[in-house]
């Protein structure tokens, strides 16, 4: 990605942490680098991670967007900007979690 591409997708990720999450600016564009810098590690290896669930309880996810490990899929989802979809490696599934909820890169 290009520097001008990775600072709009921060800056406009943490605008949406501000006004749905009601986080603070600062908050906000800590998670949305944080998100940022997930994407970019997942698409090259496996990377382990924790996020913190619906219910509040902290889970450890090892996740993937390599090409060369991603399943075929059968058909195009609607992409939803609010949630990161990953391949979990360990159930061979994919998954996804709510971006704001992101707590740390491993």
């Amino acid at each position: 990605m290009k520097t001008k591409e990775v600072l709009r997708s921060v800056f406009k990720l943490a605008w949406q942490f501000v006004k749905r999450n009601g986080f603070s600016m600062s908050e906000a564009l800590h998670v949305a680098w944080q998100n940022i810098k997930l994407r970019i590690a997942m698409k090259s290896k496996i990377v382990k991670f924790y996020f913190k669930k619906v219910d509040g309880s902290l889970r450890e996810a090892y996740g993937t967007l390599q090409e060369s490990v991603l399943p075929e899929t059968k058909g195009e989802r609607k992409p939803n900007d609010t949630v990161q979809t990953y391949f979990d490696t360990e159930v061979q599934e994919y998954r996804c979690f709510k971006k704001a909820n992101l707590v740390s890169i491993a």
